[in-house]
């Protein structure tokens, strides 16, 4: 990936990365200028805060509460820390409904409503987790006042798409636009205004764990798909993360 490029990667889950600085030495190297680093539970979220700590101005924090996460003796205090620490990060997530996860549905939509409610009060964007539950995660949030929010990874209907970009949110599109068409079907009919990159490292894509520089990897595929230079997506993306998450850089 040419360096001159600037790229944003908008969902990292840096804390898993056994060779952090490594890993982000080479995403600078490749043109990654900031990466929102998420978190999941009480321990990644405090990875996540160090790690920023660690990297300002490069390394942006959200804490969240993953679906696949929850566990009831738990909750309280994973709530309370969300809410003790928003005020330091750029976005709560990663967050949301998972209808495969072993969570019972119910129980998931009772912590999802509280952290709509953090959201809300503090005016924190929302970083999305959706699978098998796009609809529902979609009128939680509408219904619930959220006004800015990104559905990572989207591959919902495009029916269901153009309800969210009418609602001002956004997508994100990862790596596994190589070889997913509901991915790619989102990618090609959403506004690139809405749209962010990200690599959601380190999830494997063709058998191989990804790592923060290849969020070049999303940006070669975004302009595959809709027939537009690198330069172009690389711009338009960058500046939508920046503004989103008001980033200075």
């Amino acid at each position: 990936m040419n360096p001159a490029y600037s790229l944003i990667d908008g969902h990292a889950h840096l804390n898993e990365l056994e060779t952090l600085e490594k890993d982000l030495t080479e995403a600078r190297l490749a043109g990654v200028q900031a990466i929102i680093g998420v978190g999941m539970d009480l321990a990644s979220n405090r990875k996540i805060l160090a790690i920023a700590r660690e990297h300002p101005g490069f390394v942006f924090p959200a804490i969240g509460y993953h679906p696949w996460e929850i566990r009831k003796p738990e909750v309280e205090k994973t709530l309370v820390f969300l809410e003790e620490n928003i005020e330091r990060c750029v976005a709560l997530g990663e967050v949301g409904l998972d209808y495969k996860a072993r969570v019972k549905k119910n129980f998931q939509r009772e912590v999802f409503r509280e952290i709509i409610t953090l959201s809300v009060r503090y005016k924190k964007i929302l970083i999305l987790h959706c699978r098998y539950s796009h609809q529902r995660v979609f009128s939680m949030i509408s219904e619930g006042g959220v006004e800015r929010a990104v559905f990572h990874w989207y591959t919902g209907t495009i029916e269901l798409l153009r309800d969210i970009i009418s609602a001002g949110y956004y997508i994100s599109a990862t790596p596994a636009l190589q070889y997913s068409p509901p991915h790619q079907e989102a990618v090609r009919s959403a506004p690139l205004e809405r749209i962010l990159i990200e690599t959601d490292c380190p999830v494997e894509y063709h058998g191989r764990e990804s790592r923060p520089a290849d969020v070049g990897i999303t940006l070669r595929e975004i302009a595959r798909i809709r027939g537009m230079t690198l330069e172009e997506v690389a711009e338009v993306t960058s500046n939508n993360t920046k503004k989103l998450y008001g980033l200075p850089v």
